[in-house]
């Protein structure tokens, strides 16, 4: 047996670390644009269509006329005979969700999510039709609800199917899923860019170039569309919300934007849990009544809840335009907060089908409306601006999307330092009060986890020859394997090596002994050459650790030996999973290992001879290592990039 105390590696070829790219990214993501192109395009006209159909059931519900325009449910004369309509529309969706897919039920971003992480991004062809059709007749009905979580669910189901109609990775039909979501929320709001961000902060798991573009691209041609229908004036061409241009924030209205960012912060909490409370009651009529009437019972609710305050009622958009106009009071936004936030919970913890955004932002302007009313600094439409955005930022935990999603809604930039004060603070408060989101939540009660974290990878930004054994112990083919044994004695280093390269007298690798095939063989005559074998697979020093991690896990193995780039028979050392775990290491140590680096201290001198007596001077101050030495950089430090998180 030989031990291997390799000296310097041999230089890499010029370029080799050079060779290494920012990104993965291909050119087979190329062929996937014509589709995120077409997916974008028939998420658009399916979303308006569910706008639409939502339209129809709102006037055939409550005024019994045909139109297609979006109307207030509040507006109609049936008196108290409209506490029968949303309960009618709970038993229509509970007997879809019975008897048509039980997939239907909730708000549509947890559902699209489990199609993801659970299903391969493989929705089923029926849901793109069941889960529009249910929407509708829910919020139609009057259920307090936003029509964008069935439209990014709907949406989503348009790109799984057209992604599973080609020959795509899971992977690849992940980006076609949530371009169709992206795709269907553009359609709706016009906010291409925020629709994009939305995909990307939440629902893609990723930020890659493989996915953003595609996402983008199918936002892009859905506002695309959406424009080319205003101009055909299907569609207004202002924002959703057109608001007057509000005045830029002085320092007054910057902190006001952080009080309403922590009441929005606590606001995310109290709706999370509102939801999910409701959920637990109703969870507790198993066995006394099926799932399929709880939508009857929360109907009653919500009809019971729009007696008291229709504005609540229904999609709501005239009402949050109301509320960024400021033109509501204190007392009608305390009641409709109020009002919404237990139809809206009652109804989502029943089973219904809805989406959570706008409900989210009708009660987060009210509780900037409010706030506004009291704070200085600036206007009460401001203040719920900014609370529409801070109540987004805190219940979805998407800051970047809150931010441009409340600019693309009012196209007001004066307000963008507000927003972003607002959906900072209210993002922090969420984080540091609720472990998950409203909408992760209930993919967790499904049994599966969603980390929303995301960083550097340690293994992209360490390389082999950082990590790697060089203190190697090789055989030669002609030792007997039982003398081997015999030579690796329990507990030794050597015995815990488990893989043994096979060098030839000139130094030169020939094979690969693993331990298996010497207790295997050890019995007999045999020696190393007759049942070593070629290395299945190699690392080299000068590539990352995240391809030789891809390599195990494809080949199966836990050590590979690492040779020299340009002579395969050069050993130079070897590496195995737990050297891998030494860049996870590095990266725990950087963010645990707290230290004080830098240090400031008075240096000590004599005075000078031309100094006055009494006269006093200005001892100079140096930058110390915490060693109390001016710190130095080593020559040759090698800096990768940081982890990136929170």
């Amino acid at each position: 047996m030989k031990r291997l105390n390799p000296g310097p590696a041999a230089p890499s070829a010029p370029g080799a670390e050079q060779a290494l790219g920012d990104f993965t990214t291909g050119r087979e993501v190329l062929r996937l644009v014509p589709l995120a192109i077409g997916v974008g395009a028939l998420a658009a006209g399916v979303s308006l269509a569910l706008l639409d159909m939502i339209g129809l059931v709102t006037n055939l519900a409550y005024y019994q006329r045909l139109g297609l325009a979006l109307v207030a449910p509040g507006g109609t004369s049936l008196g108290a005979a409209a506490l029968v309509v949303p309960v009618l529309g709970g038993l229509v969706v509970g007997l879809m969700a019975r008897y048509g897919s039980e997939q239907i039920r909730g708000h549509g971003i947890p559902e699209a999510m489990e199609n993801i992480l659970v299903n391969g991004s493989r929705a089923q062809p029926r849901l793109a039709f069941l889960k529009p059709v249910a929407s509708a007749v829910s919020i139609g009905t009057g259920g307090p609800f936003g029509a964008e979580g069935p439209i990014i669910l709907t949406g989503g189901a348009v790109g799984s199917i057209v992604g599973q109609l080609f020959r795509l990775t899971s992977a690849q039909r992940r980006a076609l899923l949530v371009a169709g979501a992206a795709a269907g929320m553009s359609a709706v709001f016009g906010t291409p860019v925020a629709a994009t961000l939305f995909g990307v902060e939440l629902l893609v798991f990723e930020l890659r170039p493989r996915s953003m573009v595609l996402i983008g691209l199918a936002a892009a041609v859905a506002d695309a569309l959406r424009t080319v229908m205003a101009g055909a004036g299907l569609f207004s061409p202002q924002p959703l919300f057109p608001v007057p241009a509000h005045p830029a924030p002085g320092s007054l209205a910057l902190a006001g934007a952080v009080v309403v960012g922590l009441a929005t912060g606590l606001g995310a909490w109290v709706m999370t849990q509102a939801v999910y409370r409701c959920e637990d009651l109703f969870k507790k009529l198993n066995g006394h009544l099926h799932w399929m009437w709880w939508p009857m019972v929360g109907g009653a609710v919500i009809g019971l809840g729009g007696l008291v305050d229709p504005r609540a009622l229904g999609v709501g958009y005239g009402t949050i335009h109301t509320e960024l106009l400021g033109r509501l009071g204190a007392g009608a936004l305390v009641t409709l907060f109020v009002v919404k936030m237990v139809i809206w919970a009652v109804g989502l913890g029943s089973g219904t089908s809805g989406g959570i955004l706008a409900p989210v932002l009708m009660m987060g302007a009210a509780v900037g409306a409010v706030l506004g009313h009291l704070l200085p600094g600036s206007t009460v439409g401001t203040f719920a601006l900014l609370g529409l955005a801070g109540s987004l930022a805190g219940v979805t935990r998407s800051p970047f999307t809150a931010i441009v999603f409340a600019f693309e809604l009012t196209h007001d930039q004066n307000v963008l330092l507000a927003l972003l004060v607002t959906a900072t603070t209210a993002h922090l408060v969420s984080v540091l009060t609720l472990k998950r989101s409203v909408l992760t939540e209930k993919v967790a009660r499904r049994g599966f986890h969603v980390m929303r974290e995301y960083a550097v990878d340690p293994l992209e930004a360490t390389f082999v020859r950082e990590v790697m054994g060089s203190d190697v112990h090789t055989v030669v083919p002609t030792m007997a394997l039982d003398d081997l044994y015999r030579s690796l004695p329990e507990g030794s280093t050597r015995r815990r090596q488990r893989l043994y390269p096979v060098v030839s007298a000139e130094g030169r690798l020939c094979g690969v002994l693993p331990w298996s095939a010497v207790l295997a063989a050890r019995s007999g005559t045999c020696q190393v050459g007759d049942v070593m074998s070629p290395p299945a697979a190699v690392a080299y020093p000068d590539e990352v650790l995240r391809a030789v991690a891809d390599r195990m896990a494809t080949s199966g193995l836990g050590a590979l030996p690492v040779v020299d780039r340009h002579d395969p028979h050069r050993l130079s050392g070897l590496i195995t999973l737990f050297d891998l775990l030494a860049a996870r290491q590095k990266l725990l140590e950087e963010e645990r290992r707290a230290e004080r680096a830098l240090t400031v201290r008075r240096i000590r001198g004599t005075r000078p001879p031309g100094d006055r007596a009494g006269g006093a001077r200005q001892a100079p101050v140096a930058a110390t290592g915490p060693t109390g030495c001016a710190p130095s950089r080593p020559s040759g430090a090698s800096l990768g990039p940081p982890a990136a998180g929170s």
